[in-house]
Protein backbone atom coordinates (compact mmCIF):
# COMPACT_ATOMS: atom_id res chain seq x y z
CA UNK A 1 0.00 0.00 0.00
CA UNK A 2 1.36 3.73 -1.18
CA UNK A 3 2.19 5.87 1.74
CA UNK A 4 -0.29 8.82 0.50
CA UNK A 5 -3.15 6.06 0.16
CA UNK A 6 -2.52 5.02 3.97
CA UNK A 7 -2.45 8.94 4.78
CA UNK A 8 -5.97 9.19 3.00
CA UNK A 9 -7.27 6.38 4.96
CA UNK A 10 -6.07 7.04 8.28
CA UNK A 11 -8.15 10.23 7.70
CA UNK A 12 -11.08 8.30 7.17
CA UNK A 13 -10.75 6.14 9.52
CA UNK A 14 -10.30 9.85 11.77
CA UNK A 15 -13.58 11.30 10.61
CA UNK A 16 -15.85 8.48 10.62
CA UNK A 17 -14.77 7.62 14.70
CA UNK A 18 -15.03 11.47 15.16
CA UNK A 19 -18.47 11.22 13.56
CA UNK A 20 -19.99 7.90 15.85
CA UNK A 21 -18.57 9.67 18.65
CA UNK A 22 -20.34 12.99 18.46
CA UNK A 23 -23.68 10.92 17.77
CA UNK A 24 -22.55 8.96 20.93
CA UNK A 25 -22.45 12.72 22.34
CA UNK A 26 -25.87 13.66 21.04
CA UNK A 27 -27.52 10.43 21.96
CA UNK A 28 -26.00 10.51 25.68
CA UNK A 29 -26.97 14.11 26.01
CA UNK A 30 -30.89 13.58 24.41
CA UNK A 31 -31.52 10.62 26.55
CA UNK A 32 -29.23 11.20 29.74
CA UNK A 33 -27.47 8.12 29.69
CA UNK A 34 -25.38 7.57 32.70
CA UNK A 35 -23.98 4.74 34.39
CA UNK A 36 -22.98 6.25 37.75
CA UNK A 37 -26.54 8.07 37.53
CA UNK A 38 -28.42 4.81 36.72
CA UNK A 39 -26.37 3.11 39.64
CA UNK A 40 -27.47 6.25 41.71
CA UNK A 41 -31.11 5.76 40.71
CA UNK A 42 -31.78 2.23 41.63
CA UNK A 43 -29.41 3.00 44.96
CA UNK A 44 -31.64 6.42 45.79
CA UNK A 45 -35.16 5.32 44.18
CA UNK A 46 -35.17 2.28 43.21
CA UNK A 47 -35.42 3.04 39.77
CA UNK A 48 -33.87 0.76 37.34
CA UNK A 49 -34.73 2.84 33.87
CA UNK A 50 -31.27 4.09 33.26
CA UNK A 51 -29.39 0.49 34.19
CA UNK A 52 -31.97 -0.90 31.25
CA UNK A 53 -30.51 1.22 28.92
CA UNK A 54 -27.05 0.22 29.83
CA UNK A 55 -28.01 -3.36 29.95
CA UNK A 56 -29.14 -2.87 26.39
CA UNK A 57 -26.77 -1.16 25.21
CA UNK A 58 -23.92 -4.18 26.28
CA UNK A 59 -26.30 -6.28 24.36
CA UNK A 60 -26.45 -4.70 21.25
CA UNK A 61 -22.99 -3.92 21.47
CA UNK A 62 -21.72 -7.48 22.43
CA UNK A 63 -24.13 -9.11 19.78
CA UNK A 64 -22.40 -6.33 17.01
CA UNK A 65 -19.32 -7.12 17.95
CA UNK A 66 -19.43 -10.85 17.50
CA UNK A 67 -21.50 -10.72 14.30
CA UNK A 68 -18.96 -8.81 12.95
CA UNK A 69 -16.32 -11.50 14.14
CA UNK A 70 -19.00 -14.28 12.61
CA UNK A 71 -18.97 -12.30 9.22
CA UNK A 72 -15.21 -12.42 9.15
CA UNK A 73 -14.71 -8.48 9.44
CA UNK A 74 -13.00 -8.18 12.49
CA UNK A 75 -10.77 -10.69 14.53
CA UNK A 76 -11.42 -10.50 18.13
CA UNK A 77 -8.08 -12.20 19.44
CA UNK A 78 -7.22 -8.59 18.72
CA UNK A 79 -8.50 -6.18 20.01
CA UNK A 80 -6.98 -4.29 22.96
CA UNK A 81 -9.20 -6.04 25.57
CA UNK A 82 -8.00 -9.37 24.17
CA UNK A 83 -5.16 -10.95 26.29
CA UNK A 84 -4.02 -14.23 27.58
CA UNK A 85 -3.53 -12.21 31.54
CA UNK A 86 -6.45 -12.15 33.34
CA UNK A 87 -5.47 -9.31 35.50
CA UNK A 88 -8.18 -9.30 37.88
CA UNK A 89 -6.63 -7.12 40.76
CA UNK A 90 -5.73 -4.25 38.43
CA UNK A 91 -9.12 -4.85 37.53
CA UNK A 92 -10.37 -4.95 40.76
CA UNK A 93 -8.63 -1.96 42.68
CA UNK A 94 -8.95 -0.10 39.54
CA UNK A 95 -12.89 -0.35 39.00
CA UNK A 96 -13.32 0.47 42.56
CA UNK A 97 -11.48 3.46 42.42
CA UNK A 98 -13.24 4.58 39.23
CA UNK A 99 -16.48 3.82 40.57
CA UNK A 100 -16.26 5.85 43.57
CA UNK A 101 -14.72 8.31 42.18
CA UNK A 102 -17.46 8.73 39.48
CA UNK A 103 -19.94 9.52 42.13
CA UNK A 104 -17.36 11.83 43.77
CA UNK A 105 -16.89 13.68 40.31
CA UNK A 106 -20.67 13.66 39.09
CA UNK A 107 -20.29 11.42 36.61
CA UNK A 108 -17.97 8.81 34.56
CA UNK A 109 -15.42 9.81 31.54
CA UNK A 110 -18.28 10.13 28.93
CA UNK A 111 -20.52 11.87 30.97
CA UNK A 112 -17.80 14.87 32.07
CA UNK A 113 -17.55 15.26 28.58
CA UNK A 114 -21.16 15.42 28.05
CA UNK A 115 -21.56 17.58 30.87
CA UNK A 116 -18.64 19.78 29.27
CA UNK A 117 -20.82 20.03 26.19
CA UNK A 118 -23.89 21.22 28.16
CA UNK A 119 -21.80 24.32 30.04
CA UNK A 120 -20.25 22.30 33.25
CA UNK A 121 -17.52 24.34 33.98
CA UNK A 122 -16.97 21.72 36.79
CA UNK A 123 -16.57 18.94 34.27
CA UNK A 124 -13.74 21.22 32.70
CA UNK A 125 -11.77 20.81 36.10
CA UNK A 126 -12.76 17.28 36.66
CA UNK A 127 -11.66 16.52 32.55
CA UNK A 128 -8.30 18.29 32.88
CA UNK A 129 -7.46 16.91 36.72
CA UNK A 130 -8.52 13.25 35.28
CA UNK A 131 -6.38 13.65 32.24
CA UNK A 132 -3.34 14.30 34.53
CA UNK A 133 -3.77 11.49 36.72
CA UNK A 134 -4.62 9.26 34.01
CA UNK A 135 -1.29 10.20 32.17
CA UNK A 136 0.93 9.73 35.27
CA UNK A 137 -0.57 6.58 35.38
CA UNK A 138 0.04 5.11 32.24
CA UNK A 139 3.47 6.81 32.36
CA UNK A 140 4.53 8.49 35.25
CA UNK A 141 5.35 8.30 38.94
CA UNK A 142 1.83 5.68 40.11
CA UNK A 143 2.27 4.42 36.65
CA UNK A 144 5.74 2.67 38.51
CA UNK A 145 3.01 2.31 41.85
CA UNK A 146 1.08 0.32 39.77
CA UNK A 147 3.14 -1.72 37.82
CA UNK A 148 4.90 -2.81 41.22
CA UNK A 149 1.91 -3.80 42.74
CA UNK A 150 -1.47 -4.69 41.17
CA UNK A 151 0.07 -5.75 37.86
CA UNK A 152 1.86 -8.35 39.08
CA UNK A 153 -1.13 -10.07 40.45
CA UNK A 154 -2.90 -11.81 37.65
CA UNK A 155 -3.77 -15.65 36.36
CA UNK A 156 -2.24 -16.45 33.05
CA UNK A 157 -3.81 -18.93 30.55
CA UNK A 158 -2.78 -20.88 27.62
CA UNK A 159 -5.38 -18.36 25.24
CA UNK A 160 -6.88 -15.75 25.73
CA UNK A 161 -8.73 -15.16 29.14
CA UNK A 162 -12.49 -14.42 27.59
CA UNK A 163 -15.60 -16.12 28.08
CA UNK A 164 -15.54 -17.63 24.28
CA UNK A 165 -12.05 -19.13 24.22
CA UNK A 166 -13.24 -21.03 27.83
CA UNK A 167 -16.82 -22.48 26.04
CA UNK A 168 -14.82 -23.09 22.98
CA UNK A 169 -12.30 -25.65 24.32
CA UNK A 170 -14.87 -27.36 26.90
CA UNK A 171 -17.05 -27.63 23.53
CA UNK A 172 -14.63 -28.35 20.58
CA UNK A 173 -15.96 -24.83 19.16
CA UNK A 174 -14.15 -22.41 17.39
CA UNK A 175 -13.64 -19.60 19.24
CA UNK A 176 -15.88 -16.86 16.94
CA UNK A 177 -18.39 -19.80 17.01
CA UNK A 178 -18.27 -19.41 20.68
CA UNK A 179 -18.18 -16.11 20.88
CA UNK A 180 -20.98 -15.78 18.77
CA UNK A 181 -23.66 -17.70 20.82
CA UNK A 182 -22.43 -16.70 23.78
CA UNK A 183 -23.38 -12.90 22.60
CA UNK A 184 -26.93 -14.01 21.28
CA UNK A 185 -27.54 -15.41 24.68
CA UNK A 186 -26.48 -12.72 26.73
CA UNK A 187 -26.57 -10.52 24.74
CA UNK A 188 -30.57 -11.12 24.16
CA UNK A 189 -30.97 -11.28 27.79
CA UNK A 190 -29.83 -8.36 28.09
CA UNK A 191 -32.48 -7.10 25.49
CA UNK A 192 -35.09 -8.47 26.95
CA UNK A 193 -34.19 -7.69 30.52
CA UNK A 194 -34.45 -4.14 29.52
CA UNK A 195 -37.67 -4.37 27.40
CA UNK A 196 -39.44 -5.80 29.99
CA UNK A 197 -39.09 -2.93 32.44
CA UNK A 198 -41.72 -0.97 33.47
CA UNK A 199 -42.66 1.88 30.91
CA UNK A 200 -39.21 1.19 29.64
CA UNK A 201 -40.54 1.14 26.06
CA UNK A 202 -40.23 4.67 25.28
CA UNK A 203 -38.41 6.74 22.54
CA UNK A 204 -35.46 8.03 24.33
CA UNK A 205 -34.80 4.91 26.40
CA UNK A 206 -34.78 2.56 23.17
CA UNK A 207 -32.68 5.46 21.57
CA UNK A 208 -30.00 4.86 23.93
CA UNK A 209 -30.03 1.01 24.57
CA UNK A 210 -30.18 0.48 20.37
CA UNK A 211 -28.35 3.60 19.89
CA UNK A 212 -25.17 4.17 21.47
CA UNK A 213 -24.86 -0.19 21.60
CA UNK A 214 -24.85 0.31 17.90
CA UNK A 215 -22.48 3.27 18.09
CA UNK A 216 -19.84 0.93 20.32
CA UNK A 217 -20.50 -2.28 17.44
CA UNK A 218 -19.96 0.68 14.61
CA UNK A 219 -16.01 1.53 16.34
CA UNK A 220 -14.84 -1.87 16.57
CA UNK A 221 -15.81 -2.13 12.71
CA UNK A 222 -13.99 1.25 12.17
CA UNK A 223 -10.83 0.56 13.89
CA UNK A 224 -11.10 -3.53 12.92
CA UNK A 225 -11.98 -3.31 9.68
CA UNK A 226 -11.87 0.10 8.01
CA UNK A 227 -8.50 0.93 9.92
CA UNK A 228 -6.80 -2.43 9.46
CA UNK A 229 -4.03 -3.10 6.99
CA UNK A 230 -2.46 -6.02 6.66
CA UNK A 231 1.07 -4.93 5.87
CA UNK A 232 2.46 -1.52 6.62
CA UNK A 233 4.42 -0.16 3.97
CA UNK A 234 7.02 1.13 6.45
CA UNK A 235 6.76 -1.96 9.22
CA UNK A 236 5.91 -4.55 6.58
CA UNK A 237 3.70 -5.77 9.24
CA UNK A 238 -0.02 -5.38 9.79
CA UNK A 239 -1.23 -2.66 11.93
CA UNK A 240 -4.45 -0.79 13.05
CA UNK A 241 -4.40 2.95 11.49
CA UNK A 242 -5.30 5.72 14.21
CA UNK A 243 -5.08 4.01 17.47
CA UNK A 244 -2.94 4.55 21.12
CA UNK A 245 -2.49 1.01 21.94
CA UNK A 246 -1.49 -0.43 18.07
CA UNK A 247 -4.33 -2.55 18.66
CA UNK A 248 -8.37 -2.62 17.55
CA UNK A 249 -9.90 -0.44 19.96
CA UNK A 250 -13.82 0.94 20.51
CA UNK A 251 -14.68 3.77 22.70
CA UNK A 252 -13.16 3.98 26.16
CA UNK A 253 -12.79 7.75 27.81
CA UNK A 254 -9.84 7.71 30.44
CA UNK A 255 -6.44 7.03 28.80
CA UNK A 256 -8.25 8.87 25.64
CA UNK A 257 -8.45 12.14 27.57
CA UNK A 258 -5.20 12.14 28.88
CA UNK A 259 -3.45 11.57 25.39
CA UNK A 260 -6.30 14.36 24.12
CA UNK A 261 -4.16 16.97 26.76
CA UNK A 262 -1.29 15.66 25.93
CA UNK A 263 -1.60 16.16 21.76
CA UNK A 264 -3.29 19.55 22.76
CA UNK A 265 0.03 20.19 25.04
CA UNK A 266 2.66 19.36 22.54
CA UNK A 267 0.63 20.21 18.75
CA UNK A 268 3.92 21.19 16.94
CA UNK A 269 5.70 18.02 18.28
CA UNK A 270 4.70 15.95 15.22
CA UNK A 271 5.44 12.78 16.83
CA UNK A 272 1.87 13.63 18.38
CA UNK A 273 -0.74 12.52 16.08
CA UNK A 274 -4.30 12.15 15.80
CA UNK A 275 -5.86 8.68 17.57
CA UNK A 276 -9.33 7.42 17.26
CA UNK A 277 -9.90 7.91 21.15
CA UNK A 278 -8.43 11.68 21.12
CA UNK A 279 -11.11 12.24 18.13
CA UNK A 280 -13.57 10.72 19.93
CA UNK A 281 -13.17 12.80 22.80
CA UNK A 282 -13.45 15.41 21.23
CA UNK A 283 -16.20 14.52 19.12
CA UNK A 284 -18.58 13.46 22.32
CA UNK A 285 -18.05 17.08 23.40
CA UNK A 286 -19.32 18.47 19.97
CA UNK A 287 -22.10 15.96 19.58
CA UNK A 288 -23.31 17.19 23.37
CA UNK A 289 -23.00 20.61 22.72
CA UNK A 290 -24.25 20.77 19.35
CA UNK A 291 -27.60 19.19 21.12
CA UNK A 292 -27.59 21.00 24.25
CA UNK A 293 -27.40 24.23 21.69
CA UNK A 294 -30.32 22.99 19.56
CA UNK A 295 -32.53 22.35 22.37
CA UNK A 296 -31.37 25.51 24.11
CA UNK A 297 -30.51 23.67 27.41
CA UNK A 298 -26.79 24.57 27.57
CA UNK A 299 -26.37 26.05 30.76
CA UNK A 300 -23.16 27.68 32.44
CA UNK A 301 -22.30 25.48 36.13
CA UNK A 302 -19.81 26.28 38.28
CA UNK A 303 -18.70 25.18 41.80
CA UNK A 304 -21.55 25.30 44.79
CA UNK A 305 -18.63 25.63 47.38
CA UNK A 306 -15.47 24.55 48.47
CA UNK A 307 -16.80 20.85 49.60
CA UNK A 308 -18.26 20.42 46.14
CA UNK A 309 -14.67 21.37 44.75
CA UNK A 310 -12.66 19.01 46.56
CA UNK A 311 -15.12 16.00 46.17
CA UNK A 312 -15.00 16.59 42.04
CA UNK A 313 -11.05 16.81 42.38
CA UNK A 314 -10.72 13.75 44.56
CA UNK A 315 -13.46 12.31 42.34
CA UNK A 316 -11.13 13.43 39.40
CA UNK A 317 -7.84 11.84 40.45
CA UNK A 318 -9.17 8.15 41.18
CA UNK A 319 -10.82 8.33 37.91
CA UNK A 320 -7.78 8.90 35.83
CA UNK A 321 -5.98 6.19 38.39
CA UNK A 322 -8.32 3.45 38.72
CA UNK A 323 -9.82 4.19 34.96
CA UNK A 324 -5.82 3.11 34.01
CA UNK A 325 -5.80 0.49 36.04
CA UNK A 326 -8.52 -0.70 35.00
CA UNK A 327 -8.02 -0.69 31.42
CA UNK A 328 -11.35 1.36 31.07
CA UNK A 329 -14.25 3.15 32.11
CA UNK A 330 -17.77 2.49 32.03
CA UNK A 331 -17.73 2.63 28.69
CA UNK A 332 -14.36 1.49 27.72
CA UNK A 333 -14.60 -1.90 29.98
CA UNK A 334 -18.99 -1.74 30.56
CA UNK A 335 -19.63 -1.29 26.75
CA UNK A 336 -16.26 -2.44 24.54
CA UNK A 337 -14.78 -4.10 27.28
CA UNK A 338 -17.65 -6.57 27.90
CA UNK A 339 -19.02 -6.66 24.15
CA UNK A 340 -15.70 -9.02 23.61
CA UNK A 341 -16.89 -11.01 26.69
CA UNK A 342 -13.41 -10.79 28.02
CA UNK A 343 -13.00 -11.93 31.45
CA UNK A 344 -10.88 -8.72 32.94
CA UNK A 345 -14.12 -6.78 31.56
CA UNK A 346 -16.53 -8.76 33.89
CA UNK A 347 -14.60 -7.63 36.74
CA UNK A 348 -13.88 -4.24 36.34
CA UNK A 349 -17.58 -3.28 35.55
CA UNK A 350 -18.78 -5.34 38.58
CA UNK A 351 -15.74 -3.48 40.64
CA UNK A 352 -16.99 -0.02 39.75
CA UNK A 353 -20.66 -0.77 40.47
CA UNK A 354 -19.30 -1.75 43.72
CA UNK A 355 -17.30 1.16 44.30
CA UNK A 356 -20.30 3.82 42.85
CA UNK A 357 -22.55 1.84 45.40
CA UNK A 358 -19.66 2.44 48.23
CA UNK A 359 -19.67 5.66 47.50
CA UNK A 360 -23.40 6.80 47.46
CA UNK A 361 -23.57 5.50 50.65
CA UNK A 362 -20.69 7.14 52.31
CA UNK A 363 -22.47 10.38 50.21
CA UNK A 364 -25.63 9.39 52.23
CA UNK A 365 -23.64 9.06 55.86
CA UNK A 366 -22.18 12.19 55.24
CA UNK A 367 -25.42 13.72 54.60
CA UNK A 368 -27.00 12.18 57.42
CA UNK A 369 -24.42 13.17 60.02
CA UNK A 370 -24.47 17.01 58.74
CA UNK A 371 -27.65 16.89 59.90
Amino acid sequence: MDISILKSLTTQVLWTAFILSALFGAVAQRTHFCTMGAVSDIVNISDWTRMRQWGMAVGVAMIGFYALAAAGLIDPSKTLYASNRLIWLSALVGGLMFGFGMVLASGCGSKTLVRIGGGNLKSVVVFLVMAVAAFATLKGVTAMLRVATVDRVAVDFASNAALPNWLASALGLSMTGAGLMLALVLGSGLIVWAMLGRDFVRFDNLLAGLGLGLIVAAMWWVSGRLGYVAEHPETLQEAFLATNSGRMEALSFVSPVAYSVDWLMFFSDKAKVLTIGIVSVFGVVLGSAAYAVATQTFRWEGFRDVEDTANHLVGAVLMGVGGVAAMGCTVGQGLSGLSTLSATSFVAVAAIVAGAVAALKYQLWRLESSI
